[in-house]
């Protein structure tokens, strides 16, 4: 399985008023910093290696998650400090660690799907790979539009009722794809994504379950619901 990159460095403003000046990643879901049960869930998938892409409050995730042998994990850091460089750029600093092709989990999202098939849809000659889920402005709004088996256009700020999908939190990534990424100043993946989009290089994966969040007060309602009701099934099993 690739390694998988976790960025970790947002300041949670949507979410401020649960997060209590911990880390968005650190934050309490069902009794446990969300991030335990993005790295069980990783484990669960197959995972080995992952590289937690930390900012401001980093020393606090790393305390935590130490070097992942209690998850069954190599765990990994790389450090941007307090002055963050974009999610992209992020990445970037981080490829000593990543390698020559890897994935991205979002770092407030528990995702449905199964890592290993993303994963073996980077072939050639696909850069990268999106996963996108048909949404159609339900729930979140819409930003993704997809052509065939590639991307045809990713705007988060696409007006309502313009766009039919929604960008899932995991994407798959030729280290290549990074080489044009600019060290003065933040860069965001989405700009890695449209360039790959204007280059025809970025593939669509589209997955049929929504996922569960903790970006937004709703987001963490449901995910905490999600994970106890999953919790409480598990423990009725014979």
């Amino acid at each position: 399985m690739l390694p998988v990159a976790i960025p970790c460095g947002g300041k949670g403003t949507r979410i401020s008023a649960i997060a209590g000046g911990v880390p968005k990643t650190l934050i309490p879901v069902a009794g446990e910093p969300f991030l335990a049960h993005q790295l069980r869930w990783l484990r669960g998938e197959g995972v080995t290696t992952v590289v937690l892409l930390t900012g401001l409050r980093g020393a606090a995730i790393r305390d935590f998650a130490g070097d992942g042998r209690s998850f069954g994990l190599d765990v990994l850091y790389s450090e941007e400090g307090d002055v963050g460089m974009g999610t992209a750029g992020a990445v970037k600093r981080a490829l000593p660690l990543l390698g020559t092709a890897f994935l991205t989990v979002y770092g407030d999202s528990l995702p449905s799907t199964g890592l290993a098939a993303v994963a073996a849809a980077l072939t050639a000659p696909y850069d990268g790979v999106m996963t996108v889920y048909r949404n159609d402005d339900r729930g979140l709004p819409s930003n993704v539009i997809v052509d065939g088996e590639r991307v045809r256009t990713y705007d988060k700020q696409a007006a309502p009722g313009t766009m039919t999908h929604i960008d899932y939190g995991i994407n798959a990534f030729r280290a290549d794809a990074f080489a044009d990424v600019s060290d003065d100043r933040p860069v965001d993946l989405a700009e890695v994504h449209r360039t790959m989009i204007a280059r025809g290089t970025l593939r669509a994966f589209p997955v049929l379950e929504p996922w569960h969040e903790i970006g937004s007060p709703e987001g963490f309602a449901e995910t905490e619901r999600f994970i106890m009701a999953r919790s409480a099934g598990e423990r009725s099993v014979p």
